[in-house]
Order: structure tokens, then C-alpha cells, then sequence
């Protein structure tokens, strides 16, 4: 998520709005949709960086890919084009998905792991994180092979590293010190 003042500022009137139409919900749906199809499609990112490609051809290609949408993300679209900021679109639906867990008092922990975490162990890791924090949290597992075992846990500002790459590091600048 990029911290651009704009984006930001999108962001929080597009929540406030849903705020006040109960729809709050339903908008943070669409935002993660949104977040998803252009980390998996680079073309759609690169359509809507583009500035040759006509605003008129970016709605049509938001508009068959969001079918679904909720009529304040479909508004939101149509303010970034008119505004000629669609391009932020990316980094208005990371900020409003933000502002969101904060306003649930949600937050997301990503752990890294060498394997990916079983239903047994994602349950364990969840309840320790609301152990820590106070707070519930959405889990993102990373797959890293290079860490070798243990793990890797962030949750905001937070990092806790337990993986054995780290650890042998350690070890190894330990042996150079000295």
C-alpha cells in the first residue's frame, strides 16, 4: 500500500460514505477484488499507469472485470476518472482496506514460513498474535524456502524472527567477531 496523501484522501471519503450507507463491508470486498486483480494481471496494472489508454477504454475494462461491484466502488471509479487519478485505483484500495481493519480493530500478521502453516498451526499462530496485541488478525502465510525452518512473524510494526537462516547468521557473525 503506498501512503500517497491522495490516495489516502480517497480512501477515507470513500469509507465515510460507506460508513453512512452501511456498506462498509461490501466496498472493503471490493477493494481486496480490486488489489487482487491488478497484483495478478501486470497488463491491468500497466492500463491503468498508461497514459495513452483512453479513460473511456479504462472504464469499460473496470466495468466487465467489476461487474459486481458495489455502487460506491463504481462511483469511486468514476471520480478517479473524471479526476484523471485512476491510477492511484491501486493504492486507494490498499489505503481504504487499511483504514478499515483499523476502524474494525483488525489487523494483518504475515508469517513466513518454510512450509506452508497447517489449519492446526494457523490457529495456534492467530491465537498468540490476540495474545500479544489485544486485537483479531487476518493471516497471510508466505512460503520461503530459503528461511529453512522456524518462522518469520510481522505483525504491523512489530517483526519476530525465529527462522533458522536467521539464527545460523547469528551464529556465523558471532564466529567473525571473534
Amino acid at each position: 500500500m503506498s501512503g500517497s496523501r491522495a490516495a489516502i484522501r480517497y480512501a477515507k471519503a470513500i469509507l465515510s460514505l460507506a460508513q453512512d450507507q452501511k456498506a462498509e463491508e461490501a466496498v472493503n470486498n471490493d477493494m481486496k477484488s480490486i488489489v487482487n486483480a491488478i497484483a495478478q494481471s501486470t497488463e491491468l496494472d500497466q492500463m491503468l499507469q498508461s497514459p495513452v489508454v483512453r479513460s473511456l477504454d479504462k472504464k469499460v475494462v473496470l466495468s466487465s472485470i467489476f461487474t459486481n461491484a458495489n455502487t460506491n466502488t463504481i462511483n469511486l471509479i468514476d471520480t478517479l476518472i473524471s479526476n484523471k487519478r485512476l491510477a492511484l485505483l491501486n493504492d486507494v484500495a490498499g489505503s481504504y482496506i487499511h483504514l478499515y481493519d483499523l476502524l474494525r480493530g483488525s489487523q494483518v500478521a504475515t508469517v513466513t514460513t518454510a512450509v506452508a502453516l497447517t489449519d492446526d498451526l494457523e490457529t495456534k499462530v492467530l491465537a498468540k498474535i490476540k495474545e500479544l496485541t489485544g486485537k483479531e488478525a487476518e493471516l497471510k502465510n508466505i512460503v520461503d524456502e530459503s528461511i529453512l525452518g522456524g518462522f518469520i512473524l510481522r505483525v504491523g510494526d512489530i517483526q519476530y524472527n525465529a527462522s533458522i537462516a536467521n539464527k545460523l547468521d547469528k551464529l556465523k557473525r558471532e564466529f567473525t567477531l571473534n
